[in-house]
């Protein structure tokens, strides 16, 4: 028996033994004494052969171990797909209790935190603009890597154009373009609006009202997906949360807003704190805020990212007729006291989120926890921790 033999008889040795103490373990409780007493014989027998080294033995004593477990513990119908299920189960537990307890992924819908967090955004370009790496199989791995993807909306059917934002929630971050009573979904900010925030046309597209054939593009371009982010569940639970986290909660029982979902926000009032709007500072009990950094910055109107926006500083709302009176932060005059067990949220972006200023504050059980990881696309400049 040459030496490569002996190695490999030695390694399925080493196996067998592995599964015959595991049910010794398993079953030596109920186990009868007879059949206990010759597993023990049999193992004894093969360890002492692996450590000797002879590759008879070793085989000898292996091929007996092997018999000895396989009368103690039938193999059962599929048992490789039972092994496999029991994997997947466990797997799929640990990632669910994972996700419940410790760290929750969330996507980014919009753009009401921008440019902190980014929301499916597009940049509007002509249907010749897609490369090949805009076509199966390489649109996937490019999506992947860079979170981009090319995408030309066309009419299903010949009609006129009109714009609806009333189904908007079942595809977060697309609006519906209607036509012949069929649903078009682009991306929000392909839509451009009037000074009363109607939808007028589509960048690069058409406008609302004109007609279309069947087949017409009605819009194309490159959409980035929203930038996903882990939400951590445990930290509020040891320690407070605090002004300038960004801040995920629950929407149930809020006024205004769907019930079921998830926003994400700035804390920017904690409890029992006063505060006022005077553009561009947020005021708490009086005194303008600058900290922590990105509440200075916000506050400063400074940028933050190379190719992003500056921020537009803290603004109230400015639409009287949308907000709860007493509650929000309509203009600058009007002020907001916080319960004990009230925070305040406001979008970074604050000419283009619905928040607080509007729908008052956010009750401290709604509270899910702060994100903290921007962990896709990875090629985004905001990609690692949230600030």
């Amino acid at each position: 028996m040459n030496y490569f033999e002996k190695r490999k008889i030695r390694k399925q040795l080493k196996t067998v033994l592995h599964h015959a103490r595991t049910l010794r373990c398993s079953r030596e409780d109920i186990m009868r004494a007879d059949d206990l007493a010759s597993l023990n014989e049999h193992i004894a027998q093969a360890q002492e052969a692996y450590a000797a080294r002879a590759g008879e033995a070793m085989k000898t004593t292996g091929n007996a171990l092997e018999t000895c477990v396989t009368r103690l513990n039938p193999p059962r119908p599929l048992s490789g797909w039972r092994e496999n299920f029991d994997v997947l189960v466990v797997a799929i537990s640990v990632a669910m209790a994972f996700r419940a307890y410790f760290y929750q992924p969330f996507k980014i819908p919009t753009g009401s935190m921008q440019p902190t967090l980014y929301g499916i955004h597009s940049e509007s370009q002509p249907p010749s603009a897609a490369t090949l790496l805009d076509r199966q199989p390489l649109k996937f791995v490019k999506w992947l890597v860079t979170g981009e993807s090319f995408k030309t909306v066309r009419a299903k059917a010949s009609g006129t154009v009109h714009f609806s934002s009333s189904d908007s929630s079942k595809k977060p971050g697309y609006m519906p373009v209607i036509v012949a009573g069929i649903p078009h979904y682009v991306p929000n900010d392909a839509v451009e609006v009037d000074a009363y925030r109607r939808p007028i046309r589509l960048k690069g597209g058409v406008a609302n009202g004109a007609s279309v054939r069947a087949g017409e593009v009605l819009w194309s371009g490159v959409v980035v997906s929203g930038d996903f982010v882990f939400v951590n569940r445990w930290k509020w639970n040891i320690a407070h949360p605090q002004r300038g986290e960004v801040m995920v909660f629950s929407t149930i029982g809020i006024t205004a807003l769907p019930q079921g979902t998830h926003y994400i926000k700035r804390m920017t009032g904690l409890p029992n704190e006063t505060l006022q709007i005077k553009a561009p500072n947020l005021l708490v009990n009086g005194k303008a805020v600058t900290e922590p950094l990105r509440i200075g910055q916000i506050a400063r109107q400074e940028k933050v990212w190379p190719n992003s926006p500056a921020y537009a500083g803290f603004n109230p709302s400015g639409q009287p007729q949308m907000v709860l009176r007493g509650r929000s932060l309509a203009t600058e005059q009007d002020q907001v006291t916080l319960g004990p067990d009230q925070y305040y949220a406001m979008g970074d972006n604050s000419f283009n989120s619905f928040d607080s200023r509007y729908w008052g504050p956010v009750p401290e059980r709604n509270l899910l926890g702060p994100a903290t990881v921007v962990y896709w696309p990875f090629t985004s400049p905001r990609f690692g921790w949230i600030r």
